[in-house]
């Protein structure tokens, strides 16, 4: 079931929760998402995806 509510091919399940981060650190992060087209939720979930797929923590065969 994707964020609408509705089953669709590929949809994931995501989670929402709030995270507090130093202005300095979300700036920076905000700065990065604009150069790379993303939301900073997006960068940040990228951001997240790639360190868990080095540390070996997710399978680093699967896609975001």
């Amino acid at each position: 079931i994707n964020r609408a509510g509705q089953k669709g091919r590929g949809a994931m399940s995501k989670k929402a929760f709030a995270l507090r981060v130093d202005s300095e650190v979300f700036n920076a992060i905000e700065h990065w998402a604009k150069d790379e087209y993303r939301s900073v939720n997006g960068q940040i979930e990228w951001i997240l995806f790639k360190a868990l797929k080095e540390a070996r923590r997710i399978n680093p065969d699967k896609d975001l």
